[in-house]
Order: structure tokens, then C-alpha cells, then sequence
């Protein structure tokens, strides 16, 4: 039996700390695909393609190898992005709540089927598969739950894509207990136990219902609720649209239509998808670049074993970074959004106030796109260095950029659309993004086959493309004045119909005096 909303929201502190801690261990995990490939390198998958052992690694490794592993990656990665299409319309048509159920069996069942691939590799792509749809279950349904915090609304869901990209350094956490003598079987069950325990949790706590936005709940009402006797809240099971109690409250019936073809969508897209592509290229790549780095693509020269790892080890442990810095994007876009609070006054106060509310909105995303993107081009200046120890300069940008790129792009979605538009259009924009990314796989062919590793071309080129990304930023600028020059015109209109109001007021205190 789903909890109502009312009970829902009196556990939303419960809820949106475990949905940090679950998209943490069970979210985006598969990002963390460079400890993983050495994990499942150790068990042997895809080993008959190879004809000697490495001697610095001692065990089978070879480029047909990796590609074929790197080939799982990359469908996963994709289905990490794509599915958030039918994922949003089946949300905003029945909530969270059975997408999250779904999601977290899902990531069990990987779990498990990753325990037995090596007995059979081919299933290595299932799990994969499995575990990139669990884990965006898992992610998407959180970025309703901050529509329960109010002014705060930014921050929280900055916390809740934070914790979703800083779930790359599980895997990393999980190769450290590998390392220490426990077997992959045994880590993957434990694994498979802890999505048991999201999906128990969903079921006790997450409401049927969708989470309805401030703009759209009055939530004062729900606050006046709770004090009423236990009885009597224990029968309360209203839907969303008893708490809608002032009209104005409300989003007005906007066209789906209208908001995918808007511009500050289109030009999203853009943003969006060069920058999926730059996050997930330097990922499923970043053990080749750094090989090539100390090589310097010499056949005869090896590389040693150990610096790839502690690199690597490092590129894990950064990833914790993104729920550091991501609510430094959330405090951007709720910047001067406590002072545009709701007032009771007249409807055209309210009006009024819910204008400057926009205008704030779209100023906090312009800023966050501005900074997000000077951090993706510093990125990509640091891959063209050819300096080993200055990676982790870029580990730390692309980390900060992964995080601020979602958190900008779901908190402007958030500002400009309807509530019941947010999932479908965070989906459809997640599955053109991913469709972008594909790309990495034949970039990935074309540096290890006849660029001979070295990545310089490749992200001069990336490097390039990246400039499209100042392009939303560009259009928000032009928009924001629009939204001036129209709050202008309504303010001079409405001052010329309050001065004859004034005179006849002024004559009538002047006869009755």
C-alpha cells in the first residue's frame, strides 16, 4: 500500500537523504567503467581473443579485447541516457513510484548476472544493459523529489544529480575490496542485496502520486494539515489536485507541442549532446589516453602497470567531487529566489510576482551555463597538454562539469516548463544526447586503429565543438530581455490605469471633506 502524499511529505528529509545515499551505490555506477574493465579483465571475459599474457599485468590483454569490452560500455552508457524518454512519459503519467520499484530490481538482476558472466561472457552485455536502465530508474525518478522542497528546490536536486555523478567512484571502491581478496561473485551479491534494500524502501516510502512543484501545491495548506490529530491525517489520501488551492497556483494548460519546440529546448539539445559526448568519450577512453601519455605511442616502450592504476584510482576518487560542488550550481540557480516569495495581496500583486520569479529563473540558468561551459572549454584545454600529472587537473574539471551540465539543464527545465512536461522533456533530451554520444565508440576505434592512441586531433576537435555550448547561454540573454522589455510594458500600462483611479479618489475625499 503506496503512502499518501501528505505522509510522503512529512518523510521527505528521510526520503531525499536515502535517495542521495541509493544514487550513490546504484545510480550512474557504470561510469565508473575504468575500474570495472580491469575487474573484469582479471576474470577472464573476452580472454580468447587474445594470444600472449601482458607481463605487466599477468593476465590475458589485448585491443580486441578491449574493444569488444568497450562495446559493452558503450551500450550501456546509451541505455544510461536513452531510456529517459519512455521513462519520463510513463512518470509524468504514473509517477515515480513503479519506475523506481523497477529500476532497483533491475540493477539486482545485473548484479547477479555480472557475478556469473564470467562462466559466460556474452552476458556481460545484458548485465551492462541492465545495470545502465537500473541506474537511470533509479536517477530519474529522484529529480521529482526536490518539487517537495520548495526555495531549495535547485539545491536538492543539485545534491540529487551530484550523488548520481559521483556514483563513477563506486566501482573504483568496489576494485579496492577486489584487490584485497574478495571475489567479484561474492562483491556482486552483497551488490544485489543493497538494490533488495532500495527497492524495500520505495515500496514503504515513495508516494503513488507525482510530487507537485511549489508553483502548483500550496504547501502552507499541507503544513496546516499536519496539525490536525494523528486520526484524522491518517485518513487523508488526497490527490495532487486537493492541495492546488489557490487558481493561481496552478500552470496554466500549455501544449507539449509548444514546449518541445521552444528555443531554450532546441538550443539545450545542443548543449546537451556536445557535452554528453566530451564526458563520455574522456571515460571510456581515459585508460588509453594515459597509456599513450607515457608511451607516446612507441610500440617498444611499455607502460607501467601501476601508473594506470593509481591514475585511475585517483579519476575514481575524485568523482565524490560532484556532491561537493554540485550545490554550488544548486545556491546559483536558487539565487534570489527566497526574496520572491508569495504574498497575499491582490491577484495583479501575485501576477507581478510570479514574472519576477521567471526573470530571476532564466538570469540564474544563464549564469550557470556560462560558468559550466568555461569549465568544459579549461577541460578540454587540459587534454590537449601532453603532462601526466596535470590529469588530475582535468579529472577535477571534468568531474565538476559532469555534475553542473545536469544540474543547469534539469533546474532550467524546471523553471521555464510545467511540472507535468518535465519528465518527458529531461527524457527526450537525455535520449537525443545519448544518441550523440554513440559517436565515442568509432572516435574510440579511430585513436586506437589509425591515430595509433594518441587522442590530440580527436579533442582539438571536441575542443571546437564545445563552443556550440555558449550558444543556450547566448539565447537565455535574449530572452531574459524580452521577459524586461514585456514586464516594462505592463508596469507603464498598468501605472496609466491607476492614475484616473487616483484623481477620482483624490476628488472624492475632497467633496467628502
Amino acid at each position: 500500500m503506496a503512502p499518501s502524499l501528505l505522509l510522503a511529505y512529512r518523510r521527505r528529509w528521510w526520503m531525499a537523504v536515502t535517495a542521495v545515499i541509493e544514487n550513490l551505490l546504484c545510480s550512474a555506477v557504470l561510469l565508473g567503467w575504468g575500474s570495472l574493465l580491469i575487474m573484469l579483465k582479471r576474470e577472464g571475459l573476452y580472454s580468447h581473443l587474445c594470444s600472449g599474457i601482458d607481463q605487466q599485468l599477468h593476465w590475458l590483454s589485448c585491443v580486441d579485447q578491449e574493444e569488444m569490452l568497450n562495446l559493452g560500455f558503450t551500450i550501456g552508457s546509451f541505455l544510461l541516457s536513452a531510456t529517459t524518454l519512455p521513462l519520463g512519459i510513463l512518470m509524468d503519467k504514473f509517477g515515480p513510484r513503479p519506475i523506481r520499484l523497477v529500476g532497483s530490481s533491475c540493477f539486482a538482476l545485473s548484479c547477479i548476472m555480472m557475478s556469473v558472466s564470467a562462466y559466460n561472457p556474452a552476458l556481460i552485455f545484458l548485465a551492462l544493459s541492465l545495470n545502465g536502465f537500473g541506474g537511470i530508474c533509479l536517477t530519474f525518478t529522484s529529480l521529482t523529489l526536490p518539487n517537495m522542497f520548495g526555495s531549495l528546490s535547485s539545491t536538492i536536486m543539485s545534491l540529487m544529480i551530484g550523488s548520481y555523478a559521483s556514483s563513477a567512484v563506486t566501482f573504483p571502491g568496489v576494485k579496492l575490496i577486489y584487490d584485497a581478496g574478495v571475489s567479484f561473485q561474492v562483491i556482486m551479491w552483497v551488490w544485489a542485496g543493497l538494490a533488495a534494500f532500495v527497492f524495500l524502501n520505495c515500496f514503504i516510502n515513495w508516494p503513488a502520486e507525482g510530487f507537485p512543484t511549489p508553483d502548483e501545491v500550496d504547501y502552507s495548506k499541507i503544513l496546516a494539515l499536519q496539525d490536525l490529530p494523528a486520526g484524522e491525517n491518517c485518513k487523508l489520501s488526497l490527490p495532487v489536485s486537493s492541495f492546488s488551492f489557490c487558481p493561481l497556483c496552478v500552470s496554466d494548460a500549455i501544449p507539449f507541442r509548444r514546449s518541445v519546440f521552444s528555443p531554450i529546448f532546441l538550443w539545450s539539445l545542443v548543449t546537451m549532446g556536445m557535452s554528453q559526448l566530451r564526458i563520455i568519450f574522456f571515460m571510456g577512453a581515459m585508460n588509453k589516453m594515459l597509456e599513450f601519455m607515457v608511451t607516446h605511442g612507441d610500440p617498444h616502450r611499455e607502460c607501467p602497470a601501476t601508473d594506470i592504476f593509481f591514475y585511475s584510482s585517483i579519476f575514481g576518487t575524485l568523482q565524490l567531487l560532484c556532491l561537493v560542488t554540485c550545490p554550488l550550481i544548486g545556491y546559483i540557480m536558487d539565487w534570489k529566489m527566497k526574496e520572491e516569495t508569495w504574498t497575499q495581496g491582490k491577484l495583479g500583486d501575485v501576477e507581478r510576482i510570479r514574472r519576477d520569479r521567471k526573470i530571476q529563473k532564466v538570469t540564474n540558468a544563464m549564469r550557470a551555463f556560462i560558468l559550466t561551459n568555461m569549465l568544459l572549454l579549461a577541460f578540454g584545454v587540459c587534454c590537449l597538454i601532453d603532462n601526466l600529472p596535470l590529469q588530475i587537473l582535468t579529472f577535477i574539471l571534468h568531474t565538476m562539469v559532469r555534475g553542473f551540465i545536469h544540474s543547469c539543464c534539469g533546474g532550467l527545465y524546471a523553471a521555464v516548463y510545467p511540472s507535468n512536461h518535465f519528465g518527458t522533456l529531461t527524457g527526450l533530451q537525455s535520449m537525443i544526447s545519448a544518441v550523440i554520444a554513440l559517436l565515442q565508440q568509432p572516435l574510440f576505434i579511430a585513436m586506437v586503429g589509425p591515430l595509433h592512441g594518441n587522442p590530440y586531433w580527436i579533442n582539438l576537435g571536441l575542443l571546437i565543438f564545445s563552443l556550440a555550448g555558449f550558444l543556450l547561454p547566448g539565447y537565455l540573454f535574449y530572452h531574459r530581455r524580452q521577459l524586461m522589455k514585456e514586464k516594462e510594458a505592463r508596469d507603464k500600462q498598468q501605472t496609466l490605469l491607476c492614475k484616473p483611479c487616483d484623481l477620482r479618489a483624490s476628488r472624492m475625499s475632497f467633496v467628502l471633506s
